[in-house]
């Protein structure tokens, strides 16, 4: 069995409902050229093609916060996360559960819909992203949203979300060349998990389950930065961070970097390995961010596979990446069962 713990879907009311608030917007003519992420038999006939493969499924960008204001997105998040909890319970051999959307740019809302979410649609956590409209997720406004989840003992998945008009350079209006999202969504990943364990979020929750989206972004790779900070170079020791000390955190900044949890969502055998090496066996899920490629989600699902079974790992350890630490984290039980005529592996 292989639980697919990062992948995106628009269900049609949503959808429809978007048509309404932003009509002309890019992604209302982009989406639907992807049939799997608007269409429900699509997407299941995906899935059927890889046999033991189900998906925990996540709403697609954008966050909801770009897309209206605070007296309209409870009612969007309410649109998506009941209509994607009925996809669950119509076809729970292919969905065994939902990531609930939020309505960020209301506080009280957001925590209202993490309770109905939960108790009654199930849902197995939340979707947040790096920014709330340019806003840092570390902000004390956001705390409370953290604290809740801590309490459900659910974890929360963070997607990057920066667009074109972040600009490449200070001199430049607008990002060129993809740039904004080729490397710009991996930095988004890593400073925001930055600034989070720079706030003290984990000396406060140190029970709170965060899910880094593309394996962690730039954590894996840039280890040896997060261990030497600036100014430490000149003003501390080895063992010493003075930017830690004066934020207070207990522990040393890189033990922090390794309580989250990393999905695989690259697609490539070097970097996965990579991303392995820093979080080891215990912090990884297999996850696609299918099905945004250019062959409808097959070659995301394809090379990930690929990727996590090309690992020097024991075959407790890759079931473990596959499907037991998912299993585990989004306390699924005995929700998720093998498929009609598969075997669960």
């Amino acid at each position: 069995m292989k639980i697919d713990i990062f992948n995106h879907f628009m269900p049609k009311e949503y959808f429809d409902r978007l048509g309404e608030l932003i009509p002309g917007h890019a992604v209302l003519g982009a989406f639907p050229r992807i049939k799997a992420l608007v269409d429900v038999e699509a997407r299941l006939r995906l899935i059927d093609e890889f046999g033991e493969l189900q998906q925990v499924l996540s709403l697609a960008n954008p966050p909801l916060e770009l897309i209206a204001p605070p007296n309209v997105t409870p009612q969007l998040a309410r649109i998506a996360n009941d209509a994607l909890a009925g996809l669950c319970a119509e076809h729970p051999d292919h969905f065994p559960a939902f990531v609930a959307a939020l309505p960020m740019n209301d506080i009280d809302a957001t925590l209202a819909e993490i309770d109905r979410a939960v108790k009654t649609l199930s849902a197995r956590g939340v979707q947040v992203f790096t920014n709330v409209a340019g806003k840092p997720l570390s902000r004390p406004e956001f705390r409370p949203i953290f604290r809740r989840m801590a309490e459900y003992d659910l974890p929360i998945w963070v997607h990057p979300m920066r667009g074109p008009d972040f600009p490449d350079y200070a001199s430049e209006k607008v990002s060129e060349d993809e740039v904004w999202f080729s490397f710009g969504w991996p930095y988004e990943t890593t400073a925001c998990m930055a600034r989070l364990v720079y706030s003290g979020l984990f000396d406060e929750l140190p029970q709170l389950k965060i899910i880094t989206h593309h394996m962690g972004g730039m954590i894996p790779y840039f280890a040896g930065k997060i261990t030497l900070g600036f100014r430490q170079i000149f003003y501390g020791t080895p063992e010493r961070n003075p930017l830690a000390e004066e934020r207070g955190l207990k522990r040393p900044p890189l033990e922090y970097f390794k309580m989250l949890y990393a999905d695989t969502a690259l697609g490539v055998r070097s970097a996965t390995r990579c991303g392995y090496e820093f979080f080891g066996a215990k912090s990884c899920l297999f996850a696609t961010d299918a099905p945004f490629d250019a062959a409808g989600g097959r070659d995301l699902i394809r090379k990930t596979i690929d990727a996590v079974e090309a690992l020097d790992i024991s075959p407790a350890q890759r079931k473990q990446i596959f499907s037991g630490n998912a299993r585990s984290l989004l306390k699924l039980g005995d929700k998720v069962t093998a498929k009609q005529g598969v075997g669960s592996a």
